[in-house]
């Protein structure tokens, strides 16, 4: 329990702590694709837990933002992509306004990734290889399709996961008929690159008819 002013504890919470990775924006790739893989790798070198983790931003039905972290599942010059149920909350509100923001943080090395863009179905068969691909408790859990739906009791979660689990050990091949691989066409990619003097490293990627530009922003 904090007993104490929650302004002046969270101002007293430090950041940008240890050494941080040098950032040379003179020298950068044309594609934010490119420069995305680097900064990666250089992330899962520097023991950032879960660096394809990402927060991603979608258009609630009632028009307001909703967030929440997924998984990136791939990432190449045709988009960035995601998968989930498409009934789920993120399901109907792509399927509504086809547009969505991703956010990597990686605090450790005081890196943030930002994209922007719109956001497409993949075809059935390429879901369906991704579902399959998922752990088996992954798979049982999206089999149900009730995701964000009121839980009386976590009883009920695990006997309808465990029949689940049952239907899937009886049928393998079993695919959740909703679950689908979505892909994000960037138009916009930041990379912003944290400074303890607060001098701030931001290069921006925009998208044009005749490929990608890039530019420093002010921090």
């Amino acid at each position: 329990m904090i007993d104490t002013d929650m302004r002046q504890y969270l101002r007293g919470l430090p950041v940008f702590t240890g050494e941080l990775p040098v950032f040379d924006a003179s020298g950068v790739p044309a594609e934010p694709e490119t420069l995305f893989a680097e900064w990666l790798a250089g992330a899962v070198e520097g023991g950032v837990r879960e660096p394809h983790a990402m927060t991603l931003s979608t258009v609630g039905t009632d028009g307001l933002p909703n967030a929440r972290v997924l998984i990136l599942k791939n990432v190449d010059a045709g988009g960035w992509q995601f998968a989930g149920h498409a009934a789920s909350p993120k399901g109907r509100e792509l399927d509504r306004h086809p547009a969505a923001a991703l956010t990597f943080h990686w605090p450790t090395q005081a890196r943030q990734i930002r994209v922007r863009g719109r956001v497409r179905p993949e075809p059935a068969e390429r879901s369906a290889a991704d579902f399959l691909a998922r752990p088996a408790g992954s798979r049982a859990e999206a089999a149900l399709g009730r995701q964000s739906r009121p839980l009386t009791d976590r009883g009920t979660l695990d006997r309808a996961l465990a029949q689940a689990r049952e239907r899937l050990d009886a049928d393998p091949g079993f695919v959740a008929p909703e679950w689908t691989l979505y892909t994000l066409t960037a138009d916009e990619v930041e990379f912003w690159q944290g400074d303890k003097d607060r001098k701030h490293h931001r290069l921006r990627y925009a998208r044009s008819t005749a490929g990608w530009t890039h530019e420093l922003l002010w921090p």
